[in-house]
């Protein structure tokens, strides 16, 4: 793989860098389109082509160094990536370095959340994604890609954004003053302000790039009409870093298209533009 961004060791040795990026490239629990294990790979190649110097912040993020961990690889049991993700993410966080996760679908993710709720009190998960994932069991598992946020929910609140789609079952498990639909942030011009009422403290951040209009993203493995633009998903998410504590985030189900490059880039230069938000005060 790749080191994001192409960065020299001088920036992305481990030891030096305030920030990694873990790569879980995982799919088997994908339910339509396959190829989010491609995503991780497609990413970072992309993230080669990016300029580090930040035009609207002025700085260059990657001086604080941005490592890219090996990738979590070989495991096809839900139970076992998950436990892996939890273990990679609790070393990464112990040495006091702030985490990106790049999957893979969302299963990936749920590691995570397990990690965050343990490490921080008064921690909210929020959610960027077209779809609720919040089903208590899909095909046979608990640790299905539509089940995340019913996991998440199990170990703290969390703030739903973007929602065009879920089923019957999802609709018993929500919370109205938590969940913002895509269709009412359409007239709502106050919903990111409402949203970010409902964040605590701490925030953890999980981004299905579906949360997108797939007329910029198409390659996802469920992608769903309507959804965010680049800026109004960046410039939210800037309020969130820029009033709240994040402790780390994730960038899941890019499900690459060869003939399409565009969505990787996106999707790198979408996580560049957080870090530099997040590492902005003191950046150099």
């Amino acid at each position: 793989m790749e080191n994001f961004a192409g960065l020299m060791p001088a920036f992305s040795d481990y030891n030096q860098s305030k920030i990694v990026i873990l790569p879980v490239p995982y799919d088997t629990t994908s339910t339509w389109v396959k190829g989010a294990d491609k995503g991780p790979d497609a990413l970072l190649e992309a993230s080669v082509a990016l300029e580090w110097y930040d035009i609207e912040t002025k700085t260059q993020v990657y001086l604080h160094g941005i490592n890219t961990a090996p990738p979590v690889t070989g495991k096809t049991k839900p139970e076992l990536l998950c436990d892996e993700v939890e273990s990679r993410l609790l070393k990464i966080i112990s040495d006091k370095k702030f985490p990106v996760i790049i999957g893979g679908n969302h299963t990936v993710s749920i590691g995570a959340f397990r990690v965050m709720a343990k490490a921080y009190q008064d921690l909210t998960i929020l959610q960027l994604d077209a779809h609720s994932d919040l089903r208590k069991t899909y095909e046979g598992s608990a640790l299905n890609h539509a089940c995340v946020m019913h996991r998440a929910k199990e170990l703290c609140p969390i703030t739903q954004v973007g929602i065009r789609s879920m089923c019957d079952e999802e609709t018993y498990y929500y919370d109205q003053n938590r969940i913002f639909f895509a269709h009412e942030m359409l007239e709502d011009k106050t919903w990111q302000r409402k949203a970010l009422k409902t964040l605590n403290k701490n925030v953890y951040i999980t981004i299905d790039l579906d949360v997108f209009d797939p007329g910029i993203m198409p390659s996802t493995g469920t992608p769903e009409p309507g959804g965010l633009g680049y800026y109004e998903a960046l410039y939210f998410l800037r309020a969130v870093i820029e009033s709240r504590n994040v402790v780390g985030f994730d960038v899941v189900e890019l499900c690459p298209n060869e003939n399409n490059k565009a969505p990787d880039f996106l999707a790198a230069r979408f996580i560049y533009q957080l870090l530099t938000y997040q590492f902005k005060k003191g950046s150099v």
